[in-house]
């Protein structure tokens, strides 16, 4: 496939770990020029290291968190005056926290996924989007879920989110087809990154459980996807892909050899 990427300058939320960090060494690997945020800065400047010395990229580090809005406004309006514009947004920063019915979940858990997966994807995303539509030109690829078109039982506030985010794309789309932007959202299923030690706060045993009997997807899986989809020609938009494992066949419905 032609490579549409090179010299182009990507933005990636969520970029120190999982599904972001395997973004930006695939395009990185297309010769596309990053922006990577997130809270944890030491992870993003190693990975910055390891980049650079395998591929002849720019790479800025800017650490932030989604879920502070002076902190995302003061980062995206005053980005390096060597970024020109940002070409692809990747806005992939989100997390589930816990698995417990309604009545016995816990509120801060509500709290922080509202905050991150909500109101962050939405800060980051109108700040990006104004930018884009300035420039006639970009690409915003949302990172749902399949949470997002359906709902599980014991998930219903991150699953809620995620069909925020779907809801989001949809009707972003439809703003921004007369701004020559494309909108599109991969919703994966069941990756084996860090998301389940995080939902079920540092629990190793616990987030393993998830991945046993079958193979998930990983994150370079998914990057693979978000990359080929940003490398498409600028009149092809792949608006939405759901993207599960071959043992899954919906959110909780997944064939295990055990």
């Amino acid at each position: 496939m032609q490579n549409r990427l090179s010299g182009k300058t990507v933005l990636i939320t969520g970029a120190s770990s999982g599904i972001g960090a395997a973004c930006a060494k695939e395009f990185a690997r297309f010769g596309a020029n990053l922006v990577l945020t997130a809270r944890r800065v030491e992870r993003l400047e190693q990975l910055k290291v390891k980049l650079q010395s395998e591929f002849n990229v720019k790479i800025f580090v800017i650490g932030m968190d989604v879920t502070n809005p002076k902190q995302v406004a003061t980062a995206l309006n005053h980005l390096p005056d060597a970024i020109q514009q940002i070409d692809v947004l990747v806005n992939n920063a989100g997390l589930a926290l816990g698995l417990d019915t309604l009545i016995d979940d816990d509120v801060n858990n509500w709290e922080t996924m509202i905050d991150t997966n909500i109101k962050g994807f939405l800060a980051v995303l109108r700040i990006v989007t104004k930018q884009m539509v300035k420039q006639a030109s970009g690409h915003i690829i949302n990172i749902g879920s399949v949470a997002g078109v359906e709902s599980y039982a014991k998930g219903g506030v991150y699953c809620a989110t995620k069909h925020a985010v779907h809801a989001i794309s949809q009707s972003l789309r439809e703003e921004m087809v007369e701004h020559g932007i494309k909108v599109s959202e991969i919703l994966p299923g069941a990756v084996n990154t860090e998301f389940s030690k995080v939902r079920f706060h540092g629990d190793d045993e616990r987030a393993k459980s998830v991945y046993q009997g079958f193979e998930p997807l990983t994150a370079e899986d998914v990057a693979e996807l978000i990359v080929y989809n940003a490398n498409l020609p600028y009149h092809v938009n792949l608006a939405e892909c759901l993207i599960l494992a071959g043992a899954q066949s919906r959110a909780t419905k997944i064939h295990r050899q055990i």
